[in-house]
């Protein structure tokens, strides 16, 4: 059975690994991502101190450029973190390892890892949603991934805000309070003080929480019709769910069935796993 790597690429940590068609991780690490060059070159020795895998796949944060005609396929594009805009991840990757390497979104990557192994199984068009330092969304749709023009960012929909409820006027840097600046971490440590771990579960932030969320899957139902919605990242809690489900129920108000909303089977390792689904379809094509 060949070996299989995976890289997530995320904000905070890459986690890199090797593993096999199955799902088995083998050996993993979790690099702090620093600046570019360094964190890469950290990435290079994990997989160069074994045995090499067949294929890699990267998963990463964005947004990317998927558009394999183009110049800079595989490189990172308009990201907050400005050492990181206009680096060439995939790139960079194959001027160490020679055999095939796939890129895409870490949002997409995991929803194909919950495809083949967890929550998605047996499932055509679905919806893989991280709600973390920032909001992000991939999407499988009618069994295949969806890119577009460029690829999904469904965490700067446009949700509706009551300043009068929620003053906050919203962290993202591009669009003040889409829904990653209203109900990302980052938007919860800068409304109420404190990260996102540490707010007890009655605490209102969580009432408010469920509510964009809420909205978001209503939008997101009425867009793409999907199966499921799977909720994963940092700041989802099980508490939410059942506060998420009703509230979107009531939003769609029987127009809609409402879909499963569910958390990710595989956890926090649906990014990496997601990653080596990639690598193995590049040997063996589904």
């Amino acid at each position: 059975m060949s070996l299989l790597g995976g890289i997530e690429a995320g904000g905070t940590k890459f986690v890199c690994a090797v593993g096999s068609d199955s799902g088995e991780i083998a050996r993993e690490i979790r690099i702090p991502t620093g600046a570019p060059v360094e964190t890469m070159r950290r990435v290079a020795e994990f997989f160069c101190s074994g045995a090499m895998p067949a294929a890699i796949g990267i998963a990463s944060f964005g947004p990317v450029e998927l558009d394999r005609s183009a110049p800079d396929f595989g490189s990172i594009t308009s990201t907050p973190k400005r050492d990181w805009r206009g680096f060439n991840i995939g790139g960079t990757v194959r001027e160490w390892f020679r055999g095939p390497v796939a890129f895409e979104t870490d949002v997409n990557a995991a929803a194909l890892g919950e495809h083949r192994w967890g929550a998605a199984r047996g499932l055509r068009t679905f919806l893989y949603v991280t709600v973390g330092t920032g909001i992000g969304g991939g999407a499988m749709v009618e069994g295949a991934l969806l890119h577009g023009r460029a690829h999904p960012e469904m965490g700067h929909i446009r949700v509706p805000h009551d300043r009068a409820r929620d003053s906050f006027a919203g962290a993202c840097p591009y669009h003040a309070d889409c829904l990653e600046g209203l109900a990302s971490g980052q938007a919860i440590e800068r409304r109420w003080g404190a990260p996102a771990e540490i707010i007890a579960d009655d605490h209102p932030a969580w009432k408010l929480e469920a509510d964009y969320l809420a909205l978001a899957c209503a939008n997101w139902t009425y867009s793409f019709s999907p199966q499921r919605i799977i909720l994963g990242g940092g700041v989802m809690r099980a508490h939410l769910f059942p506060l998420i489900r009703t509230r979107t129920a009531e939003l769609l108000a029987g127009y809609m069935a409402t879909p499963d909303i569910v958390e990710p089977a595989l956890g926090i390792r649906a990014g990496v796993l997601g990653a080596i689904a990639l690598a193995s379809d590049q040997i063996r094509p589904r």
